[in-house]
């Protein structure tokens, strides 16, 4: 019970199961046994075999003397205490112990305790009960006191880790603490902790010091971090982590949430470090003096929800000072190039049993289109909705007819917008700028659709009218040529001696549009064949073969004015079109012998007919023209100017056995005789092994979309979880550049108690270039400390 009680695994408010026993003595009954026993007045002396049991525990010894009068039981050679509750065997040289207060001594004391164990996906666990050793142990009241001991969930008798301390203090049900201990791996000291503090309540949240975090970085130098977490109250609680680079500075990690109410919660992250700068990288300062680069910064997210006057709402906002920040500290590669900072917040509420909602919406947008200095102006366009307030009906059917069913939806928005957008060259002075400031923005789209059949074809016809009305709008003459002097750059020497540029021009005019939509949606009969594959092709007893073909008519007028809309989401990228798109899907049903039903193939492809080839005069020849009907075809831009057809726009999936993926998307552009762009991908998995590969190009001209070529190599051997060694890796290489971008490795040792981790990571793109060695320790059942975070491991 004493090691159980003192490292979590006090279950508290856990069924408990005691153990059947063939004899059990009454509630408030001792029973006692030996093979020889002989009374003196109130004490008993039990030799060989001899034993006291209660409804609760059991003490058996070569020699027990016990008085019947204070409770008290002297034992000696070979004790054994076992709490039928808890599981828990306590077994001592010799000991002395009061029956019904529970207090004691014993000697030369270990043992054992189940352990408690917490499944997680990921979380290394063991079934080893926690092994105890101490050199007396006390009972007092309600404390347990082990005195020159240690404990350990390995195998013994060569555990791989053990905790040694002078002293565990052990409050049951509330606390345990540890004292000038020290944590050996293989007889190695390791980790020395002063003190240790371990909550042992229902809600084992209490504050304390975190364990701490070394690594090493070619950028950062050594990195030694430590934290402390806050249990503010059960509805609050924080944690800070200060972690310290030798060659770049402090770094701070701080994380607040709350839970006020059954309705309400909330979390505060926030991630800043303050940089000494980039060691043997200099560049002037605002004043003309010469400073190290630096690339510090802070970002940070708040999100939270609630319920008010009937209206559920959810606020996710975040910030990030610079994108060069991001990309110098970020710790994962994929977050170090996500260029975007998105925030939205809303209130919602519905209504006619769901079909109708109201909605207030905060919405901030902000894409760098490249990393600049800190100090310097920044390359990004920000779009913000200050608010907007959205109503929303679903479709709901009008009339009684089965055979031609008429619905009606719609949907409809006021509120306040703005863009800005900047694009100064650094080291040059040029620049391009936009501020619309605040401006309104009212929209409305009702829309009637319905559907019907003629013989198996299927047709669905909608048609909508909208209405939108802009408070500003590009004025005729959209660009101003302007130099502006140093002193209105904020003294950055990118505007020295001036910077010339432009800077478009925005009226603050009504700009009124009005758009008819009509779309009509065909689908033909799908087409079927079941055969009998060639025994040699191991596809299975039988093969089912499904065409389908589907047609989508779309006609939209009315906007002739679009190259005057300022851009804030899609709808205002709505343009006037005359329009075919076709839909033709192959389809690849397996069944094997035991009857099991399989997708082995899906390969869809489409492309769209424009009998508008300027889309009612939206495109310019030789600009990247950004439309709604090409973003809903791909994602990739492919409109440079007139156009009668889309790029075939084509996506296979192959499945061919368990465990094994294959997918390749592929777009061919007819007007430029040429595919434009690809991605390929591929993952294996059987058991413990894993395997996966992947390319992504993009060969379209640099107007449209920068050219790319990327491919990403991984595998790994083994779990988390598993034991023995897991290895695992990944690579992403840049074709065009000739190099690689991210490199990726970890190795971890799994124990029957504890792992090993080690892990590698190579960064190098601009501004870029860094090594980390990492790694991580686990006790099983227990915890993790080091510089690994759980989100960036392969195990």
């Amino acid at each position: 019970m004493l090691l159980h009680l003192l490292f979590l695994h006090a279950a508290l408010g856990q069924t408990v199961i005691r153990p059947a026993k063939s004899v059990m003595p009454a509630e408030d009954e001792i029973d006692l046994g030996a093979v020889t026993e002989s009374d003196d007045s109130e004490w008993k002396y039990l030799k060989g075999g001899a034993y006291v049991h209660t409804t609760e525990m059991a003490i058996s010894a070569d020699e027990i003397d016990f008085n019947s009068d204070t409770n008290w039981a002297y034992a000696r050679g070979h004790v054994k205490l076992e709490h039928y509750a808890t599981g828990d065997i306590l077994n001592a040289d010799h000991a002395e112990y009061n029956i019904r207060t529970e207090e004691g001594k014993f000697y030369a004391i270990y043992g054992t305790s189940p352990s408690k164990i917490l499944t997680s996906p990921g979380v290394l666990t063991t079934t080893n009960p926690f092994y105890f050793q101490a050199l007396w142990a006390d009972r007092i009241k309600n404390r347990y006191v082990l005195h020159k001991g240690f404990i350990t969930d390995c195998k013994m008798p060569k555990p791989w880790w053990k905790f040694n301390s002078p002293k565990f203090d052990v409050v049951p049900g509330e606390k345990a603490i540890a004292r000038n201990g020290f944590l050996f791996v293989h007889h190695v000291p390791v980790l020395y902790l002063p003190y240790y503090y371990r909550p042992l309540g229902r809600n084992p949240r209490e504050s304390g010091f975190l364990t701490p975090n070394i690594g090493n970085s070619s950028l950062r130098g050594y990195m030694i971090g430590g934290g402390y977490y806050w249990a503010i109250s059960r509805s609050y609680d924080l944690d800070y982590i200060l972690q310290y680079f030798t060659l770049r500075g402090p770094a701070s990690t701080f994380n607040f949430r709350g839970k006020p109410n059954d309705v309400t919660d909330f979390n505060f992250s926030l991630y800043s470090v303050q940089d000494k700068g980039v060691p043997g990288q200099f560049q002037l300062s605002p004043d003309g003096q010469l400073e190290k680069v630096k690339q510090g910064g802070t970002e940070f997210e708040f999100t939270g929800k609630t319920q008010i006057l009937g209206f559920t709402a959810k606020i996710d906002y975040n910030y990030l000072s610079t994108f060069i920040f991001r990309q110098a500290f970020a710790n994962s590669y994929n977050t170090a190039l996500s260029s975007e900072v998105d925030s939205i917040g809303f209130m919602q509420r519905h209504f006619n049993d769901d079909l109708d909602s109201v909605n207030f919406v905060f919405q901030r947008n902000q894409l760098y289109e490249s990393a600049q200095p800190v100090n310097s102006p920044q390359n990004d366009v920000i779009i913000q909705k200050l608010p907007t307030a959205e109503f929303v009906g679903r479709e709901q059917q009008i009339n009684t007819s089965d055979e031609l069913p008429l619905f009606f939806s719609f949907s409809a928005s006021a509120g306040l917008l703005s863009r800005q957008e900047s694009d100064e060259v650094y080291g040059q002075s040029k620049f391009f700028t936009l501020n619309t400031g605040a401006m309104a923005r009212e929209e409305i789209d009702p829309r009637l659709s319905s559907y019907f059949k003629i013989g198996d074809f299927t047709f669905n016809p909608s048609v909508s009218l909208g209405i939108t009305d802009y408070g500003k709008d590009y004025s005729t003459n959209s660009t101003s040529f302007i130099t502006l002097p140093s002193s209105q750059c904020g003294g950055y020497p990118v505007c020295s001696p001036t910077a010339t540029g432009y800077s478009v021009a925005v009226q603050s005019q009504n700009l009124l549009e009005h758009h008819a939509d009509f779309v009509m949606k065909v689908s033909a009969p799908s087409i079927e064949r079941i055969f009998t594959p060639p025994a040699w092709l191991h596809m299975g007893k039988k093969l089912k073969h499904v065409i389908e073909l589907n047609a989508t008519y779309e006609a939209v007028s009315g906007i002739s004015q679009f190259n005057r809309i300022i851009h804030f989401d899609a709808s205002d990228t709505l343009s006037d079109t005359n329009q075919v798109t076709i839909d033709f899907t192959n389809r690849l049903y397996m069944k094997d012998k035991n009857g099991k039903v399989t997708e082995f193939l899906n390969w869809h492809l489409s492309q769209a007919r424009y009998f508008d080839p300027t889309f009612g005069g939206a495109v310019i020849a030789g600009e990247r023209n950004v439309l709604l009907t090409a973003l809903e075809l791909s994602t990739y831009a492919f409109v440079s100017g007139p156009r009668n057809y889309s790029p075939i726009e084509s996506a296979i999936a192959i499945n061919p056995l368990p465990g094994i993926t294959f997918e390749y998307r592929s777009a061919y552009d007819p007007l430029l005789h040429k595919f434009i762009d690809h991605a390929i991908s591929s993952n294996f998995r059987h058991g413990k092994y894993s395997a996966n590969i992947s390319d992504t190009a993009v060969t379209t001209i640099p107007l449209l979309v920068p050219q790319a070529n990327q491919m990403t190599v991984g595998g790994s051997y083994g779990t988390s979880v598993r034991r023995g060694w897991n290895v695992g890796g990944n690579v992403t290489y840049d074709l065009l550049l000739d190099k690689k971008l991210y490199e990726f490795g970890q190795v971890t040792y799994n124990t029957d108690c504890c792992g090993f981790s080690f892990q590698l990571r190579r960064f190098d793109f601009a501004p870029r270039d860094e090594t980390q060695y990492l790694f991580s320790f686990t006790l099983a059942n227990l915890g993790t400390f080091g510089s690994m975070q759980k989100q960036d491991r392969i195990f």
